[in-house]
């Protein structure tokens, strides 16, 4: 599984960084975790807002932090 973390490095970035890493925790699935922090490639994903959480290069969310219940959701889908 490929996860990306998408924005500059704020707060609620790093949050949901936070949030992921814990969901994976829980669910003991292991996962590459990039941080994309550079524009250029944050926008190939078509989000307006970050931060933004990229599940096997699908968009579940941007502009905001999730809580882990939805972020554990997007993961087994995934899986």
């Amino acid at each position: 599984m490929k996860i990306k973390i998408l924005g500059p490095g704020c707060r609620n970035c790093q949050k949901l960084e936070q949030e992921t890493i814990n969901a994976l925790a829980e669910l003991g699935v292991a996962a590459d975790i990039e941080k994309v922090s550079d524009m250029e490639k944050i926008m190939e994903h078509d989000i307006m807002m970050t931060p933004g959480l990229v599940v096997n290069e699908k968009v579940k969310v941007f502009g905001r932090v999730p809580r882990k219940e939805e972020i554990k959701k997007w993961i087994r889908e995934e899986l």
